[in-house]
């Protein structure tokens, strides 16, 4: 049976950093034979949870699933029928972006059960990854301690489809041209040295994420 790996881009941009690594993924997927598909969610029209409850009334016919119709409805269906999961975004003021997360409220919370052994609805135990791109550098995140905020979101991927893990892809580089914009703060040569010498090794992160992924008794 053929392995599916989806792919969300919680980025405005859809083919700068996070979309990059995005695809790294699922070319890393692909080399093993996988299915794959990129949905960018910038090009959807969606919100986050109405907190409207249908996903947990007992004998509902929306029980464990989002009762919302709207341009979410099919990519929500295609993460309940993939084999592994991989959502990427950008960092704004420490957290993933306003999409990502309206996305995750939508594609997690109809599982989640509220009982004293934090039980999942989800059917099947899959593999979901978290991409993250951000403006600061490593020791900048550790600092202001995004790593540990944005592991209870991995933690929760996890309690929920079984397996999760992230990556986090610090300092990249934003615009094509540093001199159009106004952004002393950094120093432009230094990035650029480093997208030239560690992005690839980030890419190569991802790519190795989705191929292992991909490798899926069925």
């Amino acid at each position: 049976m053929l392995v599916k790996v989806l792919a969300i881009n919680g980025s405005p941009r859809a083919k700068c950093n996070t979309a990059t690594l995005l695809n790294n993924a699922l070319e890393g997927a692909a080399s093993q034979g996988a299915e794959t598909e990129l949905v960018h969610l910038y090009k959807l029209n969606f919100k986050g949870c109405i907190s409207c409850f249908a996903c947990k009334l007992k004998n509902g016919e929306s029980y464990a699933r989002c009762a919302v119709n709207d341009d979410l409805t099919s990519v929500l269906k295609k993460a309940g029928e993939a084999d592994a999961v991989i959502l990427g975004s950008p960092i704004y003021f420490g957290t993933a972006t306003g999409e990502m997360r309206s996305f995750m409220e939508r594609l997690l919370f109809p599982h989640l059960v509220y009982d004293a052994n934090h039980s999942t609805l989800f059917a099947r135990r899959i593999k979901t990854g978290l991409i993250y791109t951000m403006n600061a550098q490593e020791d900048q995140m550790k600092r202001m301690g995004y790593d540990h905020d944005l592991s209870l979101a991995e933690m929760t991927m996890k309690r929920i489809f079984g397996e999760s893990e992230s990556l986090f892809v610090t300092d990249t580089y934003q615009f094509d041209d540093y001199s159009k914009y106004e952004s002393t703060l950094f120093n432009v040569e230094e990035k650029a040295k480093r997208r030239k010498e560690e992005f690839p090794k980030d890419c190569q992160k991802a790519f190795d994420m989705g191929f292992r992924f991909a490798q899926i008794e069925k």
